[in-house]
């Protein structure tokens, strides 16, 4: 009968219900307070939390320095298929004006011309080129998507001298020969600096590591102005053995390194067959190449400045050997 059950009136404990009666429901660990509110950076779905992993990342990443700008949708590499290709109106313009070696030019349907473009197509046709229009879905697929603002010159790849060659020719110079080395340098425009500094200073050629190392690219090509025609580049599969070999021949092998001993307005060296070692961007030096080195030469700059460029510390190196050697002939004569 309603009312007379005997019954308890109350849950099981360990029942799918839950805690029995007095918890509210919740656990004791769950009844306990969370603290105070996380910053906005350590909330995961914050946007101040979503900023600081992309910067993350950011610096996780290598560096894009000196790689050229894809457009947004189009990322990716280029067919494998697709000749080597130096692009945009400016590059092209300036590539032909310095007579780099090129088998064609490139414009894309419907591009609207200015006086770059009209330049960049008259040289084409004065140097006999290939005068090739193709589609921008065609540029962009040889391109693998980089920003070509409709135009791309192909260029043939590089020919490298063999190293044996390159010592033979220098052997034969009026005077003392000279060559540079480059040690891991990645970027094709650094590469193309000093190819032009080495050609402008008498240097009689380049020597440059397989792995690890830019190549005689379209954008170095591009850079050297034209320098890479005229100045052997030999590429080595081992450049402490290289090196090695060049002091056989009686080379001094001088790196440069901004702790060296030798200061470089004190380098009695210059004047003698010399290799002048360039390190990489970042790290300069790698320690086998430092450890071949006959000596080690800095550039006397000013307290707040730290380094310089690859490049720019090979051409101001090229430039004072170039100096020494031009006194050095007059008091001799």
């Amino acid at each position: 009968m309603a009312g007379n059950s005997q019954r308890p009136n109350r849950r099981k404990t360990g029942t799918k219900k839950g805690a029995v009666v007095g918890s509210g429901g919740q656990r004791r660990k769950a009844l306990k307070g969370k603290g105070p509110t996380p910053a906005a950076e350590q909330r995961t779905k914050h946007p101040a939390a979503k900023k600081v992993a992309s910067a993350a990342r950011r610096a996780a990443s290598p560096s894009r320095a000196g790689q050229p700008r894809t457009a947004p949708g189009r990322r990716g590499p280029a067919a494998k298929d697709a000749p080597e290709l130096l692009v945009g109106r400016n590059p092209v313009a300036e590539a032909l004006r310095a007579q780099i070696p090129a088998t064609a030019l490139y414009v894309a349907h419907g591009l609207a011309t200015d006086e770059r473009v009209t330049e960049a197509i008259a040289t084409a046709a004065d140097r006999g080129l290939s005068i090739m229009e193709v589609s921008r879905q065609e540029l962009d697929r040889m391109t693998g998507g980089v920003l070509h603002q409709g135009i791309g010159l192909q260029v043939p790849p590089y020919q490298y001298h063999e190293l044996e060659d390159v010592l033979a020719s220098a052997a034969e110079a009026p005077h003392a020969p000279l060559l540079v080395a480059l040690d891991g340098l990645t970027d094709p425009r650094n590469l193309g600096a000093v190819v032009r500094s080495a050609a402008a200073f008498g240097a009689h050629g380049v020597v440059l590591p397989e792995r690890r190392a830019a190549g005689m690219t379209a954008t170095a090509w591009r850079t050297s102005a034209g320098a890479a025609a005229r100045l052997p580049v030999a590429r080595v599969t081992n450049l402490v053995r290289s090196l090695k070999a060049c002091q056989d021949q009686g080379y001094v092998v001088a790196g440069l390194d901004a702790d060296g001993e030798v200061s470089l307005d004190e380098l009695e060296a210059a004047v003698d067959p010399l290799v002048i070692v360039v390190g990489s961007e970042g790290r300069g030096l790698s320690r086998l190449v430092g450890e071949v080195c006959d000596l080690r030469v800095s550039i006397p700059m000013g307290s707040l400045t730290e380094s310089l460029n690859a490049s720019v510390a090979a051409a101001v190196t090229l430039a004072e050997v170039a100096r020494r050697r031009r006194i050095s002939a007059r008091s001799s004569g």
